[in-house]
């Protein structure tokens, strides 16, 4: 062999090694990538159950805050109601029954 052929011989394994490690790396790029792709579906997962948790709590929450809001409603109508009646009431010069202790 000669001296030019050797170097092209050279040159070709050189280039066979170039492209083997770019295949190489574009693996390992591409199994990281799946990777990271797996753990971004796994932590939405998570996220997406911690948010109908924490969206599950707060429906709770508010229920019973809007309970209490009708009760309070509910109690001032009658306070009203009852005010009313009583005018009612002495305005005709009656009342209402009242057990005294």
């Amino acid at each position: 062999m000669s001296f030019g052929k050797m170097t092209k011989v050279e040159e070709n394994l050189q280039r066979a090694m170039a492209l083997k490690k770019i295949v190489t790396r574009w693996q390992n790029l591409q199994n990281h990538c799946m990777w990271q792709m797996t753990l971004s579906e796994r932590r939405n997962t998570y996220a997406t159950l911690r948010l109908q948790n924490d969206v599950e709590q707060e429906l709770a929450l508010s229920n019973k805050q809007l309970l209490m809001v009708r009760q309070a409603a509910l109690n001032q109508l009658f306070e009203k109601e009852h005010q009313q009646y009583q005018q009612e009431l002495n305005q005709m010069g009656k009342a209402f029954y009242e057990e005294r202790f």
